[in-house]
């Protein structure tokens, strides 16, 4: 479906378009985040972090601490938010690791609409990218799972040894630039998706056009104090911000 028809659809179905103040061209490159921008966890993740506390003797944090932990490396958020010891977090993280791969992945879903904004995308020629703090391998195989790891000419994750994730080289912000060096383009002609103020700092650090998914786990209003160029609510408004020429 044309990528005006489509909006056009949606537009009837929830009523409004948003306008877009951004005055950018479409940008060339898309780097996606993935848990709560392409893909919900629906409580695969905060459920295996919780098993996983228990599971090692720890106290299990409310559900909105639960909630914090997706979107940063886990280790380093298992350090910082949930306060795990340092000498334990190899234990949390196996029993995590474990608990995901046998129930939480399967738990997941794609978010309606991302199939459609990919193919307008593809279809318009712009080229797309994930950049997750997700180990490298896990986010193949979560892709691959909904069918999605195909759609993307680079999946870039961090290192699959998780206690590693947290280093420099794992950042969200070096995620972007090595996904900008595998695709060839600049980061000023390209634009971040994600769902976490560590997805909007990385497109402000490296000069890309910075858009939250209001359909994630952002609290409040973190997405726009952390810089964000737009917040859009639902994978429709996506692209229609992303593609506003094509869509005219």
């Amino acid at each position: 479906m044309p990528l005006g028809a489509w909006i056009a659809l949606s537009e009837h179905a929830d009523g409004r378009i948003p306008s877009v103040s951004h005055s950018a061209a479409n940008p060339v490159a898309v780097f996606f985040d993935l848990d709560g921008t392409l893909v919900d966890p629906a409580g695969g993740i905060t459920g295996g972090i919780a098993h996983a506390l228990e599971a090692n003797g720890l106290a299990v944090p409310e559900e909105s601490v639960l909630s914090s932990l997706v979107g940063p490396p886990l280790s380093m958020g298992l350090r910082s938010i949930a306060g795990v010891p340092e000498g334990q977090v190899p234990a949390v993280i196996e029993s995590y690791r474990g608990w995901y791969e046998t129930h939480g992945m399967a738990q997941s879903t794609v978010y309606p609409g991302i199939p459609e904004v990919l193919d307008a995308l593809a279809a318009s020629g712009v080229r797309v990218a994930v950049t997750t703090a997700k180990p490298q391998a896990l986010a193949v195989r979560l892709l691959s799972l909904h069918g999605l790891a195909a759609r993307f000419e680079a999946i870039v994750g961090t290192s699959n040894n998780e206690l590693e994730a947290h280093a420099a080289s794992g950042s969200k912000e070096a995620l972007v630039r090595s996904a900008c060096q595998l695709l060839s383009v600049e980061a000023s002609r390209s634009a971040v998706v994600g769902d976490r103020h560590f997805d909007i700092l990385a497109a402000v650090a490296t000069g890309a056009r910075a858009i939250g998914a209001g359909w994630g786990f952002a609290v409040g209003d973190e997405l726009l104090e952390a810089g964000a160029d737009v917040v859009v609510d639902s994978p429709w408004h996506l692209a229609h911000t992303l593609l506003k020429e094509d869509a005219a």
